[in-house]
């Protein structure tokens, strides 16, 4: 079995660190897990400067990216002014982002849902790049606490032309919950915090519900600036070692992943929250 792991780690993952890394260092980043064979990468997020200031400077990481072959570059967009942004800059996927909640929309977007579905339909409509539409705080809600599962299969069945990612933005959701959303909406995608480390067996759980796509972070960094105490993705290196001890092919590089987190640990000067880049890969 084959699967897709994106890595979020120049987008989410950097965008709650209290730094802010200067466009060279995140395109490096990018360009380190291309070569580690990443078939995809969130590379950049075409949102407002004095927003969220760790991503200023979308423009200049794209422009020093380093294309490579087998690796697709995707951005985030919050809305119709991000997406024209995220176009113009010459990436190869738009992820936007539309939240199952007005409270979080408003908080995340400055917008309510119905005029985030709106942008997202615009969007769809007019795209000519590929568009995976990620559905934020589906399980749960740091504002309105649990979110009703008919309203998460709801958006998913209205952009059902789009490829649909379920996010569990802030770490709350549990094997059971996260199996019957897949089964039910049929999202090929999920987005995983290990907030309190139940991410990698809802890897699994979504993973045997018939999800093929799977996005992560290498060093398990991560988290939302307007979702307060969500913490970190569930790291890449740690799925991928993951999967291929349970025989699920990535055709990702573990050992230069591996590398890329230990680079970025020295970058960032601290350790980061992913087990395997300091454990090692083991071949027993």
């Amino acid at each position: 079995m084959r699967v897709t792991i994106c890595d979020v780690g120049p987008r989410d993952g950097l965008q709650n660190e209290p730094e802010t890394l200067p466009p060279a260092t995140r395109a490096e980043l990018v360009n380190r897990l291309a070569a580690a064979k990443l078939p995809r990468i969130e590379a950049a997020s075409f949102v407002r400067a004095e927003a969220v200031p760790q991503m200023a400077g979308a423009e200049d990481v794209v422009r020093g990216i380093e294309r490579r072959a087998g690796t697709e570059y995707s951005g985030l967009a919050l809305n119709v002014k991000g997406y024209e942004r995220l176009v113009a800059s010459g990436l190869d996927r738009v992820n936007f982002t539309l939240a199952a909640t007005d409270s979080f929309s408003r908080r995340n977007a400055n917008q309510s849902v119905a005029e985030a579905r709106a942008a997202a339909a615009g969007v769809l409509q007019r795209s000519q790049l590929p568009v995976t539409i990620t559905i934020s705080v589906a399980f749960g809600c740091p504002f309105e606490g649990k979110v009703d599962p008919g309203v998460v299969a709801e958006l998913a069945a209205e952009f059902a032309g789009a490829e649909i990612v379920l996010a569990d933005t802030i770490g709350v959701a549990t094997p059971r919950q996260v199996r019957g959303l897949v089964e039910r909406t049929h999202a090929p995608g999920v987005h995983l915090h290990n907030t309190r480390n139940t991410g990698y067996a809802n890897a699994v759980a979504a993973l045997e519900a018939g999800a093929t796509l799977f996005d992560a972070s290498c060093g398990g960094l991560g988290g939302c600036p307007y979702a307060p105490r969500a913490t970190g993705n569930i790291a890449t290196e740690d799925l991928v070692y993951l999967f291929a001890g349970d025989g699920v092919d990535t055709g990702i590089d573990l050992d230069a992943l591996i590398a890329t987190s230990a680079w970025l640990e020295s970058v960032l000067g601290r350790r980061l929250e992913g087990q395997v880049y300091r454990a090692g890969a083991w071949a027993g």
